[in-house]
């Protein structure tokens, strides 16, 4: 197993119950393969029905079936969801998001995402229902006029998740206005941010445009700049799947990016699809699979061997 320097705010009684949430979340490897499930509240239906989106998508059970048959590291939803879904898929890694906000308000300037609820009502919740929860989430908004409050919030967060030996994972996105979020010099000052509240990961934007042949060489400003918090790009609007794996590919290899956040790219698809793509990515990104493995697997020319939740005994 991969040896993980614990930050200091996780107390030596939990440090234990850190290392084997990091390395179940992780695969051992220390990168992340997450699978969003928030945007039930960030996107509203928007993403979950319409053109082009699988049937299945409209019911939330479609998340906790992708979420308990692919191999991701953890599949991050609100607590609401997880307590009336959980009992059926109870071996899912699971991390809950702790914040949200709809997508109806227009005002950059005034976002803010307080919390819905505390670090110890998911460690109550946990305990309660012996479910597989490795960590929370919390989205922070940089740029608005709320973000001294939303970064205070933050901070507690990290430090309580640590304290119980929990991973913390910050969505780091500056918005507001005069901001431009798709800027790699904003995004990396963001994911220097995530690395002073503490957090673990921090899931950011990544430059989806094929025009831009330096994207990933760029991007290292990100990696660079988040130093020991690990950065994971997320999967944005839904696109072709040979793609989204060259992308990861060329995230893990060049920005040295260490995990990728995905939601629409795996729940508008049918489950199948879905379920091979996520094996796809978690090849390249958990086991240091080639490129032209993890499209064979994805394409059906490869298959792989698994007897656990993300574990692989080989190509073959």
């Amino acid at each position: 197993m991969l040896e993980i320097k614990i930050p200091l705010t996780v107390p030596l009684s939990k440090q234990r119950e850190y290392r084997k949430n990091f390395n179940l979340a992780t695969a051992g490897s220390g990168s992340l393969l997450l699978f969003a499930g928030d945007q039930k509240v960030e996107h509203l239906n928007n993403d979950f029905s319409g053109s082009g989106i699988a049937k299945e998508d409209g019911n939330p059970e479609h998340l906790f079936q992708i979420a308990a048959a692919a191999p991701i590291g953890v599949f991050a939803t609100h607590l609401g969801l997880i307590a009336h879904y959980g009992a059926d898929y109870p071996k899912v890694p699971y991390l809950v998001k702790l914040n949200g906000r709809t997508n109806l308000s227009k005002n950059t300037d005034q976002l803010l995402s307080k919390a819905w609820l505390s670090v110890d009502d998911v460690v109550d919740f946990k305990r309660q229902s012996n479910l597989n929860i490795l960590g929370v989430g919390y989205t922070v908004y940089l740029g608005g006029e709320q973000e001294t409050k939303m970064l205070k919030e933050a901070s507690e967060i990290v430090r309580e998740a640590h304290k119980n030996g929990l991973l913390a994972v910050i969505w780091m996105y500056p918005r507001g206005k005069n901001v431009n979020e798709d800027n790699i010099h904003t995004i990396a000052g963001g994911a220097g941010v995530a690395a002073a509240l503490g957090a673990d990961f921090v899931k950011v934007k990544y430059p989806y445009d094929k025009k831009n042949k330096t994207a990933a060489v760029d991007f290292k400003e990100v990696t660079s700049a988040a130093g020991r918090t690990r950065v994971i790009c997320v999967g944005g609007n839904k696109q072709e799947a040979k793609e989204l794996i060259a992308y990861a590919y060329s995230q893990k290899h060049i920005s040295l990016s260490q995990g990728l956040a995905i939601g629409r790219n795996l729940h508008q698809r049918p489950l199948h699809d879905a379920i091979l793509l996520a094996t796809a990515l978690a090849l390249i990104i958990n086991h240091d699979a080639t490129l032209e493995d993890a499209l064979a697997v994805y394409s059906g020319k490869k298959k792989i061997e698994r007897h656990r939740h993300s574990d692989f005994l080989g190509l073959f």
